[in-house]
């Protein structure tokens, strides 16, 4: 079977790019430089250790570090490795950051023969970048650039371009066996990743807006976003399913805080829920800018070229001249011009409005007009409360008629109760569940010293039918649901009636 040569070469300019983001730890490999003692300095490891220090400081999100932060980082792991004073860490440091960073201002590069393409390339790319800088103490802050990061990760044996599908996989094996530290660590790395894919899709859609010329660069972009589009889409409700599980998480844990260890733990819950969730916010808010891109940006790209062409079209030279100078037969000539016509126009009722159905209403018919629900009044009010109170005065005869003998009784023998004499329809009702939600909020009761208002309250009927037998009411919730009815679903709870008041 012979070997097609197109798959060889295909891509091979990405596959360069991704190699030279080496060549700065090459490039560090060949200096000779030895400390105080004539020990030569390994720059290598060193240039690796500058790219960790520098995704470090992004994962704790600080922006400050330069030169003399990194020197800082190298005297304190040096630990008698290497013969250095301070001014000599600081030079070591500023001799990587240059190596990462040119201070000609000149991106690195790597010119090689493209054998996709059949002629010479060149690929850029930037490892750290200018972050901000402070003109009182002239110090420049750098931090890792995307290509950087990329650079990072392949450290890390994975693509970049699923970092963060990659971070939620080992979050929730982390969250499922109680790696809580490292679930946070995880979290950070993956807030990195999306800030990274942040800048690739702001980049990519000023590349949109000024790159696109002709009809293949649109369709390759196109699909590009199309497919960013729908990672991103599966990333989201991998972030939904996280955060559910992680809120599952802090319930469970929030009912077994015994010790300080679990004190703690539910602390560290708490703070990966708030972190994820803030996450999943940027990320949501990539998700929205790649619909835009991918409904605005490719739509705006897509309408100027359809405008360079409209533009570039001279209707005398390529339709006029044509016509007039190459004699063509009558149907050639109407197939040429029937492009630039317009379709036929005719301006007539749709079939679907005149038998659409019509509203037909009497000229002296009253139109009430439309305005605000008005309160009711006192009287109405009151009318109102008077038929709620004889609702809860029947059904407190109705479960007093439940238990003639006993002290108390559960709503389920009450729901019970309706079903087998013929008061099902007392469990339609609203107000029966209000009942017992009610009692139990004024639970308990003492039936048998009402203040007037309470006489005169929605319970006042109610507390009169139970100080028949009882001088206390007690109402107390279980852990059971009642699937009353198809509509409404309630607690079960106890009833009990005390005969003497000191009983509790």
């Amino acid at each position: 079977m012979d070997i097609d040569s197109t798959n060889i070469t295909s891509s091979y300019r990405e596959r360069v790019q991704r190699l030279a983001l080496f060549d700065p730890l090459y490039r560090l490999e060949n200096k000779k430089t030895t400390d105080k003692s004539g020990r030569p300095i390994d720059y290598y490891s060193l240039g690796l250790l500058t790219l960790l220090f520098f995704f470090e400081n992004m994962l704790v999100r600080n922006h400050k570090t330069g030169v003399r932060e990194l020197a800082r980082f190298f005297r304190s792991i040096n630990q008698g490795e290497l013969d250095l004073d301070d001014s000599g860490f600081e030079k070591l440091a500023r001799d990587i950051i240059e190596v990462f960073r040119p201070p000609s201002g000149k991106r690195n590069s790597r010119t090689f023969y493209n054998w996709d393409t059949r002629s010479w390339d060149t690929v850029y790319y930037t490892i750290l970048k200018a972050d901000h800088s402070e003109t009182r103490t002239n110090t420049q802050y750098y931090s890792l650039d995307e290509d950087g990061l990329e650079l990072v990760f392949a450290t890390r044996e994975y693509f970049s371009e699923y970092q963060v599908s990659i971070n939620q996989l080992l979050l929730r094996k982390q969250l499922e066996r109680g790696q809580f530290w490292g679930a946070l660590r995880q979290i950070d790395e993956m807030r990195v990743a999306v800030e990274s894919l942040q800048e690739r899709i702001t980049r990519m859609r000023h590349e949109i807006q000024r790159n696109i010329a002709s009809e293949q660069i649109y369709q390759r972009y196109r699909d590009t976003v199309e497919d960013i589009h729908q990672r991103l889409s599966r990333e989201d409700r991998e972030f939904e399913e996280l955060q559910t599980f992680v809120r599952e998480t802090r319930e469970r844990l929030s009912y077994e805080r015994r010790t300080a260890k679990d004190q703690q733990t539910y602390q560290l819950i708490i703070r990966i829920d708030a972190e994820l969730s803030q996450v999943h916010y940027q990320h949501g808010l990539l998700l929205r800018e790649s619909i835009e891109m991918k409904t605005v940006a490719l739509q705006s790209a897509q309408e100027s070229l359809y405008y360079a062409g409209i533009n570039s079209f001279n209707f005398q030279k390529d339709i006029g001249d044509r016509l007039l100078s190459t004699p063509l037969p009558l149907t050639s000539a109407r197939q040429l011009v029937k492009p630039l016509l317009f379709l036929e126009r005719h301006q007539t009722w749709s079939l679907l409005t005149v038998f659409a159905p019509q509203r037909l209403e009497g000229r002296r018919i009253y139109r009430e007009e439309e305005g605000f629900l008005e309160p009711l009044d006192e009287q109405q009010l009151i009318q109102e409360q008077q038929i709620l109170r004889q609702n809860y005065q029947y059904i407190a005869e109705l479960i007093l008629g439940a238990i003639p003998e006993a002290n108390g009784t559960t709503l389920q023998e009450i729901v019970h109760y309706c079903r087998t004499n013929g008061y099902e329809y007392v469990l339609d009702s609203r107000h029966f569940y209000e009942f017992w939600i009610l009692l139990h909020q004024r639970s308990p009761l003492e039936l048998q010293q009402l203040s007037p208002e309470e006489a005169e309250g929605l319970l006042g009927g109610v507390m009169e039918v139970f100080s028949r037998q009882a001088r206390r009411l007690t109402v107390q919730e279980r852990e059971q649901v009642l699937k009353v009815t198809n509509r409404y679903s309630i607690k079960d709870m106890e009833l009990v009636l005390e005969v003497d008041s000191n009983a509790i």
